[in-house]
């Protein structure tokens, strides 16, 4: 049975903002979180990027700012704490459309600009705020942001910010807001710290845990190339030929290895720019915007922004670079196929990278598919990768004859006691 968001009884002026957005059906984190938030209770969920978190926390807080009375001096009512100025920026975004047909007021305050628009917009009142941490403290300190009114607080990829070392500063501006709140926490994982920080903060919680390995469910055709490290950045341009990668997003290991693939791509009359932390954020809102509105072609960023950058209707995520971490493999893929559309994944691998292919597959429990027909292909890489699946293979069977063999000798064991 297909659920509606009209199921889950949000306001019609809502709904309206909705459809006008072409929303048509909630997502899965969003029909398990939405009601309980709705009701007033804390909410703990776990989903990956890419499905929807964004709208299962703040429908709910619109819905219920606009049934409450604000407070006379305009102070922030729900506070939205985010690890990255483009995730901050884009929350904003939705913030400010599921709410246009409400006097709901935002606002979103982050670094990398200057502070004088942001203290404007606070002294006019705000009653979502949305935040990165050290922007937010520093106003703080300024005497420019009070939170004694906070009645919601939400806390968005919160195992994001913990890596990015947010730690001490979200703990600073938690004990700031009362204790008498409604506590909303997402995070794409749940690593111990994490569990930890969320156990702190929620008092008992509805619980939501969307299957954090979603490619299997998302219309995402994924690939491996075996190309040699030096034949990467002219595969990609092979690759950009095809007419259907129309908004392509390529992940780089590093900030100075981005920079270089865009020099290349632009030297071949490619549109291509870079987004990463020694960017200004002037420049970073620039890029994303000109990516977003289709202006740019190519977009090279690397894992610091990923999950900042929620753009419809991205066609390919290229891995130039496979990621240290397999999970962020997920994150990276996540950026295509949104809002029910298909997309395409393709991982560059060289000989040095191999290990860190065998631990995405094993993550994500799947075999990437080895796109032969390319011209940069490797056979020798191709070759070593089907060896060490093969050696896997045979002593995953070794392992399971071993423990046959244990269990028949347990059994013999228990017959010739009984026997005797």
């Amino acid at each position: 049975m297909t659920v509606s968001f009209e199921s889950l009884s949000i306001d019609g002026r809502i709904l309206r903002a909705l459809t006008e957005e072409g929303y048509t059906h909630p997502t899965p984190v969003q029909q398990s979180a939405i009601p309980p938030a709705q009701e007033g209770r804390d909410v703990l969920a776990v989903a990956p990027t890419g499905t929807g978190k964004t709208a299962a926390f703040t429908i709910p807080i619109i819905q219920r700012l606009g049934a409450t009375r604000g407070n006379p001096a305009h102070l922030p009512r729900a506070l939205i704490l985010t690890p990255t100025r483009e995730l901050a920026l884009q929350v904003d975004a939705s913030l400010r459309a599921y709410s246009r047909h409400m006097p709901v007021r935002t606002a979103v305050v982050l670094g990398g600009v200057g502070q004088g628009s942001q203290v404007k917009a606070l002294r006019r009142g705000v009653d979502v705020l949305v935040a990165t941490p050290g922007r937010l403290l520093d106003l703080m300190q300024q005497g420019h942001v009070r939170l004694d009114s906070v009645q919601f607080l939400v806390l968005d990829e919160a195992d994001r910010m913990l890596d990015m070392g947010f730690l001490p500063d979200v703990k600073r501006i938690v004990a700031k807001v009362p204790a008498r709140r409604q506590t909303l926490f997402f995070s794409a994982t749940m690593p111990g710290a994490v569990s930890e920080l969320a156990n702190s903060l929620l008092q008992t919680p509805f619980k939501v845990e969307v299957e954090t390995k979603p490619t299997a469910q998302r219309r995402i055709e994924q690939r491996v190339l075996f190309v040699d490290q030096g034949n990467k950045t002219a595969l990609l341009g092979k690759l950009l030929d095809d007419p259907t990668a129309q908004s392509v997003l390529v992940f780089a290991r590093t900030k100075h290895r981005a920079d270089r693939i865009v020099k290349q791509l632009n030297r071949q009359r490619i549109g291509a720019a870079a987004i990463h932390s020694n960017k200004s954020q002037n420049a970073r809102q620039r890029t994303l915007q000109a990516f977003t509105q289709g202006d740019l072609e190519v977009l090279v960023a690397t894992d610091i922004v990923a999950r900042g950058i929620d753009v419809d209707g991205i066609t390919h995520v290229i891995n130039y670079d496979l990621p240290d971490d397999p999970e962020n493999h997920v994150h990276r893929i996540g950026r295509t196929a949104r809002a029910g559309a298909a997309g395409i994944a393709l991982s560059f691998c060289s000989m040095e990278e191999l290990d860190k292919l065998k631990q995405i597959e094993k993550f994500t429990g799947e075999k990437l598919e080895v796109a032969e027909m390319q011209p940069y292909h490797n056979a020798a890489i191709a070759e070593a990768h089907a060896r060490g699946s093969r050696g896997a293979a045979r002593q995953q069977q070794q392992q399971k004859r071993k423990g046959r063999g244990r269990s028949r000798s347990r059994h013999r064991g228990r017959r010739e006691l009984v026997s005797a």
